[in-house]
C-alpha cells in the first residue's frame, strides 16, 4: 500500500466513456509505460466530478461525469485508455450488481486492464444525506429546481452500517482481482469536508459537525483497512490546509453549502474541479512511482 501527498497540477480531461487522451500539446504527455493502458474508473459522484465542469457526452445524464474529474485528468496526463463508468449516488451495490438500465460498474474490468481506481462508500452510509440534511436545518430545502420544501431526516450511519461497507469493498476488490488479476488497484478516498471552525459555508451546529466529521474519519479507517488487507493501494486521505476547506473560496478543495448557492454551483459538500486536481495529482504520482 502507498500513500501520497503532492501539489495539484492542472490536466485537461477528454472524451467520454472510453477514450484515447493521447495530446501531443502536452510536454508530460510523451510516452511513458502507461501510455495506452487500459484504466476503468469507478465510484460515485466524488469521482464522477459532478456538480462542476461540462457533463461528458454520449453518458447517462444522471451520472454527472465530469470532463475534469481527476480520473479523465490522470488518463490525459499518462495517456492512458479511460473507461469512466463512475455516476452520482453510486453505492457499493452499484459497483457489484446493476442500477436499474446501468450495468454494473465492474463490468467494465476486462482482463486487459491495467488501472482500476475506486471511490465509492459515501452513499452506503448516508455521508453527504447527512450532512445535507442537517445544513438544511440553517439553510432551508436545497434549491434543485423541483418541489422540494422540507429538510429531510437522515440518522447518523451505525456500526452495522459500517461493517456491510467493509464486507462490499472487500467484494469489490476481489471482483477487480478476479476479472483483471494484473491490474494495479487504487482507492481513491473522499477528501475531507468538515472543518473543525465554523464559517459561513459550513452551516451545521457544533453537535453535527462533530458527527460529520467522525463519519469521515471512520470511511477513511474503512477504506484503508480494506487497501491495506487486499494489497492495494490507496490515496489519502489527504491532509487538507485550512485554505482547502469549505471556508477557503475559489481555492477550497471541497465545497460546503454557501448561503448563496445557486443550481450550477458545485454541489454541497461535494469536491471541487480544485479538489479533483489534488486528487488527480495524486494519482499520477503514485503511478509514476512504480
Amino acid at each position: 500500500m502507498k500513500t501520497t501527498v503532492a501539489r495539484a497540477m492542472r490536466v485537461l480531461g477528454v472524451g467520454a466513456a472510453l477514450l484515447s487522451v493521447a495530446s501531443a500539446g502536452h510536454a508530460q504527455d510523451k510516452a511513458g509505460p502507461w501510455t495506452g493502458a487500459r484504466y476503468v474508473a469507478m465510484g460515485s459522484s466524488f469521482a464522477a466530478g459532478s456538480g462542476f465542469g461540462p457533463v461528458k457526452t454520449n453518458t447517462p445524464l444522471r451520472c454527472g461525469r465530469s470532463f475534469d474529474n481527476y480520473a479523465t485528468r490522470t488518463a490525459e496526463t499518462l495517456r492512458m485508455l479511460l473507461v469512466d463508468v463512475t455516476c452520482g449516488g453510486a453505492t457499493t451495490a452499484n459497483l457489484l450488481g446493476p442500477w436499474n438500465e446501468l450495468p454494473p460498474q465492474l463490468d467494465s474490468i476486462t482482463p486487459d486492464t491495467a488501472l482500476v481506481t475506486v471511490t465509492v462508500g459515501g452513499n452506503d452510509i448516508g455521508y453527504v444525506g447527512y450532512l445535507l440534511a442537517e445544513s438544511c436545518k440553517e439553510r432551508g430545502p436545497i434549491p434543485l429546481g423541483g418541489p422540494e420544501a422540507v429538510c429531510p431526516q437522515v440518522q447518523a450511519p451505525g456500526d452495522e452500517a459500517y461493517f456491510k461497507l467493509e464486507q462490499d469493498l472487500r467484494a469489490i476488490a476481489s471482483e477487480v482481482r478476479r476479472r483483471a488479476p494484473q491490474a494495479r488497484l487504487v482507492f481513491v478516498q473522499y477528501l475531507p469536508l468538515v472543518p473543525t471552525f465554523k464559517c459561513e459555508e459550513v452551516p451545521l451546529s457544533p453537535e453535527a459537525a462533530e458527527i460529520g466529521r467522525n463519519i469521515g474519519i471512520r470511511l477513511a479507517q474503512v477504506t484503508e483497512r480494506v487497501a491495506t488487507e487486499t494489497g492495494s493501494d490507496v490515496i489519502g486521505p489527504l491532509q487538507v490546509a485550512r485554505k482547502r476547506l469549505p471556508c477557503g473560496g475559489e481555492s477550497a478543495w471541497v465545497a460546503g453549502w454557501p448561503a448563496d448557492y445557486k443550481q450550477g454551483d458545485t454541489f454541497p459538500w461535494h469536491p471541487t474541479r480544485a479538489g479533483h486536481e489534488e486528487l488527480a495529482s495524486e494519482l499520477v504520482k503514485l503511478l509514476e512511482s512504480g
